[in-house]
This record gives structure tokens, C-alpha cells and sequence, in this order.
């Protein structure tokens, strides 16, 4: 089963290793110039789901939460990965002040954090992934079809 046919129907992952491993091998299946828009509350997994994209994209610098920074740009041996963090913007249109355009140099991958917060702008290709947690502590991932 291909990791596009394994998400649709869901996948349940008990450490931060099983989400690093389950979006490396996300990252060898996207095509270029994607954006992934990750759905689901604080604390369900999404940097922890970025950082092993990272690691499946060639990037093995340290990538945390860019709450702060709104975005953080990491370079790998083939791709751009963008990480925004849309939770502090009010709309779509605070992206243009950002210029986040100008970083989106072929081939990236951009994830986004807190999505809804800015979906007028989420361009209609975009892969939405739902995150979640369950009672006793495990990661859910769900591709919307």
C-alpha cells in the first residue's frame, strides 16, 4: 500500500519517531512546489510531523515551531521546505506583507500550521492532513480525500 493510500485511511503512531518516520516517507512521494495544510489542535503532532518531513526532504538542521517567526525556511539537498505557522495571522491577506512568494523558489514544499486561519489563501491542490490525538495518548493522521 502506498503511503497516499495508507492516509486516507488513517494511521495511528505511538512516538515522535513513527510520525518522524511516516512523513519521511510522505516527503519521497510529493511532487514538487506542494503545500500541505496540517488541521488539528495545539499539541496533536504538527511540528513533530514537519520535522520528519524535514528529515525525508534532506534537511537535518533543527526545525522547531515557527509560532514567532510566522515562517521558517530550511534548505535540503533537492527542496525548499517552508514551515508557516498561520495561528497569529488574522487573514489571507497578512501572506503578502510576509513575501512568502518570493521564497516559494521551485522545488519546495510548503507545511502549514493553523490553516482554516488563512484558507482563502490555501491554493486548491493543497494536501489537507488531520492530526489528532487519541485518549491514551497516540497520534492520528488522516489525508482528506
Amino acid at each position: 500500500m502506498n503511503i497516499f493510500a495508507k492516509l486516507l485511511e488513517g494511521v495511528v503512531t505511538a512516538s515522535a519517531s513513527e510520525t518522524h518516520a511516516l512523513a519521511n516517507e510522505l516527503a519521497a512521494a510529493l511532487p514538487p512546489d506542494t503545500t500541505l495544510a496540517l488541521h488539528g489542535d495545539l499539541g496533536v503532532g504538527k511540528t513533530t510531523f514537519v520535522q520528519g518531513l524535514a528529515r525525508g526532504l534532506g534537511i537535518f538542521e533543527k526545525v522547531t515551531s515557527p509560532t514567532f517567526t510566522i515562517f521558517n525556511l530550511h534548505r535540503g539537498a533537492g527542496r525548499i521546505l517552508i514551515h508557516l505557522d498561520a495561528y497569529r495571522l488574522e487573514n489571507a491577506n497578512q501572506i503578502d506583507a510576509l513575501m512568502l512568494d518570493d521564497f516559494l523558489v521551485s522545488p519546495w514544499c510548503l507545511a502549514v500550521e493553523w490553516p482554516e486561519k488563512i484558507a482563502a489563501w490555501i491554493p486548491a491542490t493543497a494536501l489537507h492532513l488531520d492530526l489528532g490525538i487519541t485518549s491514551n495518548e497516540k497520534h492520528t493522521i488522516r489525508l482528506r480525500a
